[in-house]
């Protein structure tokens, strides 16, 4: 059996709460620096106007020849570029923001603690910047073009900057959040919440669920429904798969079995 009378290693860590304020004050200060370089950059280079046209390109792919986009607030032209230079800073100056999550968080964890935390933040954010990039470059093509295909040649489609806006942030944070699915199942394993059993049954109606998912966010055509549904089946066995060498791996010290079984 394992050793109670073993040491806390956390034993003699302990500030006051005074001295956790302040340290969380200096990093959120240090946070929102990194977050303000990455959004000067990109001010200087590509610029707001630019990130626009980046985002907008999938759609004006698809329009008929001279068609643009159009403002139908005055302040929109200004405003719409740099909302999106803003959120941009933000995801280029993710890393900065999360590890200084992480160095406030750290101090405070047992070492099996930081085997499950640390795997689980950065694998959530690469697999949401896996789901924009995915969004992006083959959902908005397919979509877009699905969508026109259906438009009266009596029509010229010239969709508002701001409500194309809308719908690529609704559009992004669905597909983001669908690519979580591993994490979610992990944690749910890893806590004990659901055994790997169980999620292996759930597997039928997990595949009704991501459809009926996908229905409500995407847009109501074929091809954006199958794009996230068909992904978030996929990305549920994942989260099976590593949900069993995760449970492995981030035991407790106490949890372990020992060699002579007692």
């Amino acid at each position: 059996m394992s050793d109670s009378n073993s040491p806390d290693e956390l034993a003699g860590t302990e500030q006051p709460f005074v001295q956790h304020l302040i340290e969380l004050r200096d990093r959120l200060v240090k946070a929102t620096i990194g977050v303000a370089i990455a959004a000067a950059a990109l001010a200087i280079f590509p610029g707001p106007a630019e990130l626009y046209d980046l985002l907008a390109a999938p759609l004006v792919a698809q329009l008929p020849a001279g068609a643009t986009l159009i403002a139908t607030s005055v302040i929109s032209p200004f405003l719409v570029p740099l909302k999106i230079m803003l959120m941009a800073a933000f995801l280029l100056a993710l890393p900065v923001v999360l590890y200084q999550v992480w160095a406030f968080v750290a101090p405070g964890l047992y070492s099996h603690e930081k085997k499950l935390v640390l795997p689980l933040v950065i694998s959530s954010t690469v697999l949401f910047f896996m789901g924009v990039a995915f969004c992006y470059f083959f959902v908005f093509g397919q979509v877009f073009a699905f969508i026109q295909s259906f438009a009266p040649k009596s029509i010229t489609a010239a969709p508002d900057i701001e409500a194309y806006l809308s719908f690529v942030l609704t559009m992004f944070i669905a597909f983001g959040m669908a690519f979580e699915v591993p994490i979610v199942v992990i944690v749910l394993a890893r806590m004990n919440v659901v055994s790997i059993e169980k999620l292996k049954d759930f597997r039928s109606y997990f595949i009704v669920l991501a459809f009926i998912i996908a229905a409500i966010v995407t847009p109501p055509d074929v091809v954006s429904q199958l794009a996230l549904a068909i992904p978030m089946c996929i990305l549920y066995e994942v989260g099976i798969w590593a949900a069993q060498l995760f449970i492995k791996h981030t035991q407790a010290p106490d949890a372990e079995p020992t060699q002579d079984g007692s």
